[in-house]
């Protein structure tokens, strides 16, 4: 009998033997990965469950960063604070009280100047660290500090700059503090019994002056003005309105200051006849009396008078004797 071979059962068999082939290669690349997914994680401090924790914990960042970015480029965070600072002033957590301290000298209505007119004041939302940059911007604040005390009170600690001394100006007199910061102007009448400082420039040299008086402390409560001449050295002058010029330069001037301290201490020389002291020379001090160049200036045509009045005594004597 007959047999028919169809030739589609020989493509079949090849096929068969194709996909066992096929499936040895899957098995052989999973064994293969299987072995490196398992080198890896045993080389990390922790299990495979952690890793997709921590996979997974990347995946909702990443997620809530977008979301996020979106919101913010949308405007909910602004619209967020700003409906939550109006519902805590709704509540009574805005500023109505002003609890100010350390204030001696200065004008208070400053700060209450500064705090109203913030233009948010509720207590939620309000820049404290700002104020306090606006606070320490006001002449007389050295430093200040401000803080809530909730519901509606804010409490503000203010350090005051103190007087030091007067700066003459050419129109004014203004009152500065030891570093020469200008605290307001101030009348004649509340500059009296201060140091007066005058000169171009001295502002800048309020220290330098300070350190150069400290030299003679004896003397320091009597001077009453301090010029700054030409930007290069002082002139003081003492309550008893007499001049002390002193030379250029740090050291010299305190070398004389302290060496005029010491001839005072001797002799007296403030509150004595003599109106001004030079001693830009370095060996040398100069010293001018009220009159006293009249006073030789007279003597001299006394006796020059007194001269010729002779030589005509003598003159007419020889006449005589002729």
């Amino acid at each position: 009998m007959a047999q028919t071979i169809k030739r589609g059962g020989g493509q079949g068999v090849r096929r068969a033997a194709a996909a066992r082939t096929t499936r040895r290669k899957v098995q052989t690349a999973r064994k293969q990965t299987g072995s490196l997914f398992d080198s890896v994680m045993a080389w990390m401090p922790f299990s495979e469950d952690t890793l997709h924790k921590i996979v997974m914990a990347v995946i909702l960042a990443v997620a809530a960063a977008i979301v996020w970015t979106v919101a913010v480029m949308a405007g909910v965070p602004a619209l967020a604070s700003e409906q939550a600072a109006l519902i805590a002033s709704d509540a009574g957590f805005k500023v109505s009280h002003l609890e100010v301290r350390g204030v001696n000298r200065m004008n208070e209505q400053k700060i209450y100047e500064k705090v109203l007119g913030q233009n948010d004041r509720a207590m939620t939302t309000l820049d404290l660290a700002g104020l306090r940059d606006e606070l320490n911007a006001i002449s007389w604040v050295k430093d200040a500090r401000v803080s809530r005390k909730l519901p509606d009170t804010l409490v503000i600690d203010i350090v005051e700059r103190s007087p030091h001394a007067v700066l003459r100006k050419p129109d004014r007199l203004v009152l500065i503090d030891d570093t020469g910061t200008e605290l307001e102007t101030v009348k004649p009448d509340r500059a009296k019994g201060m140091l007066v400082l005058n000169g171009l420039g001295v502002g800048q040299r309020v220290q330098d002056l300070s350190r150069l008086l400290e030299v003679a402390p004896a003397l320091k409560p009597q001077v009453s003005e301090a010029e700054w001449v030409g930007n290069r050295r002082w002139n003081l002058t003492f309550k008893t309105g007499q001049v002390l010029a002193l030379p250029e330069g740090d050291d010299k001037s305190s070398g004389a200051l302290l060496s005029f301290a010491r001839m005072d201490g001797v002799n007296r020389l403030i509150g004595g006849k003599v109106a001004a002291f030079d001693m830009r020379a370095p060996d040398r001090i100069y010293m001018r009396v009220p009159g006293h160049a009249e006073e030789m200036a007279e003597e001299k045509r006394a006796a020059a008078q007194a001269k010729a009045q002779a030589r005509r005594i003598a003159a007419a004597a020889n006449a005589d004797e002729g």
